[in-house]
Parts: C-alpha cells; sequence; structure tokens
C-alpha cells in the first residue's frame, strides 16, 4: 500500500513537472540586480512632450517558497501631462528559474480608469492552469478559471522570455505566435521581427538594435501595441518603445542600464 502511494505521487509529480517543461526556456539575458530606467514622452498636438519615467528591475527571488524571477515594470506620467491624461502602470510578474510563467499583475490607472488584472499559473495534471481575476473600473471583481493542452503567457512574462531568443537567421517579417492572457481573456499576439537599425537613447549612448513589434488580434486583424527596439547583443536590452495607445501615442527611450548580464556589444562607436 505504501509504495503505491508513493508510485502515485511521483507519477503526479512527474506529470506536474512535465506540463512546466512545456513552458520553459533558457535564460541567456538578464542576471539579479538588473535595473533599467526610461524617460517617457507623450504626443500631445503633433508635439512630443516629456511626459514621465519608467523602470524595470529584475530580481532572483522566491514564489510559493521555491525559486523564481520576479520582474517589475513601472510608469509614472508627470504633472505636466497629468491634466491631459494620468498615466500610473505597475505590471509585475513571478517566473520559475527556467522562465514557466506563475504569476501576473497590471495595476493601470489610464485617465479617469483604474482597473487590475491578475494571472495565476499552474500545471498540475500536465496542464496548463490559469486562474484570471479583473477588477474593473467600477469596482467589480470577475474571476474564471481555464485549463490548457499548450502554455499561455501574459505580456510581462512574455516579454522577459523573448529577450533570450536567439535572432540568428530571422528574415525581415520572421513571426512568433503564441496566446496572450490578461485578466479576463485569452488573445492570439504574436512578435513581428522588422530588422535592425541604430538608435540613440537618452543616455546619448547609439546602439544597433533589433525592431521587434509586438501584436494582438482585435476585431479579426493583427494590431500593433508596442514596437520596441533591443540591442543587438546577448542583453537584449529594450533602448526605445513606441507604445500605440488609446488615448494617443508615447515612446520611451533608456536613460540607464545596471546590473547587465553580458557585455554591451551593441554600441555603435
Amino acid at each position: 500500500m505504501k509504495k503505491t502511494f508513493i508510485f502515485f505521487c511521483l507519477l503526479s509529480m512527474l506529470s506536474v513537472a512535465t506540463a512546466s517543461a512545456q513552458c520553459t526556456f533558457r535564460n541567456t539575458a538578464f542576471k539579479s540586480g538588473e535595473y533599467l530606467s526610461y524617460n517617457l514622452y507623450y504626443n500631445w498636438k503633433f508635439v512630443w512632450v516629456k511626459a514621465g519615467t519608467a523602470s524595470m528591475s529584475t530580481v532572483q527571488t522566491t514564489h510559493e517558497g521555491r525559486p523564481a524571477w520576479r520582474a517589475s515594470l513601472v510608469t509614472r506620467g508627470n504633472q505636466k501631462v497629468d491634466d491631459v491624461f494620468v498615466l500610473r502602470d505597475t505590471l509585475l510578474c513571478y517566473s520559475s528559474l527556467d522562465m514557466a510563467p506563475l504569476y501576473y499583475r497590471k495595476g493601470a490607472r489610464e485617465g479617469k480608469r483604474y482597473y487590475v488584472d491578475e494571472v495565476f499559473y499552474n500545471y498540475a495534471g500536465g496542464k496548463c492552469n490559469v486562474r484570471q481575476h479583473r477588477q474593473k473600473a467600477n469596482g467589480q471583481h470577475v474571476w474564471a478559471k481555464h485549463t490548457y493542452d499548450d502554455c499561455i503567457y501574459d505580456m510581462l512574462n512574455m516579454f522577459i522570455r523573448a529577450r533570450s531568443f536567439n535572432p540568428e537567421g530571422w528574415q525581415k517579417g520572421h513571426v512568433i505566435k503564441f496566446p496572450i492572457a490578461d485578466g479576463d481573456s485569452r488573445t492570439p499576439a504574436q512578435i513581428k521581427y522588422g530588422g535592425k537599425t541604430n538608435v540613440k537613447g537618452d543616455n546619448g549612448k547609439k546602439y544597433r538594435c533589433l525592431q521587434l513589434s509586438y501584436l494582438e488580434l482585435e476585431d479579426g486583424k493583427y494590431k500593433e501595441i508596442v514596437r520596441f527596439y533591443v540591442t543587438d547583443d546577448d542583453n537584449h536590452v529594450p533602448v526605445r518603445l513606441d507604445m500605440f495607445l488609446r488615448f494617443g501615442s508615447a515612446k520611451a527611450f533608456v536613460v540607464g542600464m545596471k546590473g547587465l548580464r553580458n557585455p554591451e556589444n551593441s554600441i555603435v562607436k
């Protein structure tokens, strides 16, 4: 009886590990302690004005007692544009050390609207199980549970995963497809490669960059949400982001990079 119990315990653990392993990936781009900072600009009446700041940090920590990565992205508009549009976003995610998504949260104040999205992941039964939560602008809480045979990601977990993609051999127009989750839905999404170009950051340095676009399926067509330019080296640090928002457009340019994992081989002299 004892051996049978142990056997079923091991079988259960194996199925969880197998499901999780299907959603894993190797991290070659960042290490614990990386910190990136940005200036934000907003297009207001055809003029680009400085709208605030953004920062992204990544550390190794624990999640539910297990080693994990924690990444956070914070955007803060300044008083100059608050009268036009209030922008206060905080994104947080956890992933296993081999990049399987574990948790995602987005708290966003955009204009007069404030909402929270959460996604909880587990891999029990050899499946990808997600529990989704949205707190709507009116305070209503909506919960949903789904189980999938394939892997599903959120915006921030996919972002840190994509930094370790190997672009060798990619041709312009190369597409990587995946499903994306937020607080209440699953949406087909893709990353599209747009070639190489040089981009100058707000730190005064010019970088050779890969141009990538993040798109989501909307009304039967893929809509570009963010276009980002990442360094053409093993760090794949975002130097510039062009964001196509509901209320207009915004850009972010890198100001500082600390705690990088790899040499900065993409600087253009």
